[in-house]
């Protein structure tokens, strides 16, 4: 049974509240799912890190068991900013104002922008299967908008995107997941069906549009600003991406992060875009080195 031992939580950050699960104990690590998933993508690796860690794992505002709160016309509901500061709340709510940070997808935009506006508490971070937003946008071609066509459907203005996908939200998880590299047999049917399910919880789809509008708008704003200032991560920062992947396919990973971050390292793993449920053992073995796990 996947989370066993955990404790489910709800905790509630100011305008939302934030649902999870912890466990284990030793030293804090959060762990930030992406789209359009929820904390689940972590079943695979969690039992064994509770074992070094002390494991959180959220669902992001806008999935999940997460709050979906109403949005404005310029995004900021939905901005990593917005939803940075949520997890940076859930984490000083247990008592952890410096922690690790391993994050897939649209968890690592959010781990991204954590790691710049709270320098101070993010100690190490890993981000899976991305480049930068604004590196993946300024090089968008054929190829890139091709298989991440989503992008640009998502941030069509409400309520064409939600219209479409709301009429079917199963078979908009089913097709954007399926499509990739591993097909729908990476993932469990039951961690299948609770993603189907939470996509179609009233306001799912609109939030889930929001997060990418955000990413197409304020979030660009945002990253621009601290490349004018010079702002880059701080902390380590370990990059892993699929080698039957998008970013693989279409990006220097490494050269992309080295632009707007000082201490990187990463490599290919043999896997599509899903890590954490693709190639779960060679991803546990990553996180327990680069997070220099201990026995407890």
């Amino acid at each position: 049974m996947a989370f066993e031992n955990f404790t489910p939580f709800r905790v509630a950050t100011g305008d939302v509240d934030i649902f999870g699960v912890k466990g284990g104990a030793g030293p804090p690590l959060l762990l930030l799912h992406g789209h359009p998933q929820s904390h689940l993508i972590w079943r695979r690796c969690a039992a064994q890190l509770a074992e070094h860690f002390t494991v959180i794992a959220t669902d992001l505002r806008g999935y999940g068991a997460s709050d979906k709160p109403p949005s404005d016309a310029a995004h900021t509901p939905y901005s990593k900013r917005a939803m940075a500061a949520d997890q940076v709340a859930v984490m000083r709510h247990f008592g952890f104002e410096r922690f690790l940070v391993c994050a897939h997808d649209r968890g690592a935009r959010v781990a991204h922008r954590m790691a710049l506006d709270h320098a101070d508490a993010v100690e190490r971070l890993m981000l899976l299967d991305i480049a930068p937003t604004l590196a993946m946008y300024e090089a968008t071609d054929r190829a890139f908008a091709t298989h991440y066509f989503h992008w640009f459907f998502l941030i069509q203005p409400e309520p064409l995107p939600e219209t479409l996908i709301g009429a079917n939200p199963a078979a908009y998880v089913d097709s954007v997941m399926g499509s990739r590299h591993a097909g729908l047999a990476a993932f469990e049917p039951d961690a299948l069906d609770a993603y189907r399910s939470a996509l179609a919880q009233p306001g799912a789809v609109h939030a889930m549009c929001e997060d990418y509008r955000a990413a197409a708008s304020i979030d660009l704003e945002h990253d621009r600003a601290d490349i004018e200032r010079g702002h880059k991560i701080g902390c380590p920062l370990r990059v892993l991406w699929g080698d039957k992947g998008v970013i693989e396919k279409c990006f220097d990973a490494l050269a992309e992060w080295r632009r707007v971050a000082r201490d990187v390292s990463g490599r290919s793993l043999p896997c599509g875009h899903y890590i954490p449920e693709e190639a779960s053992e060679p991803l546990l073995a990553e996180m327990l080195s680069f997070f220099e796990a201990v026995e407890q």
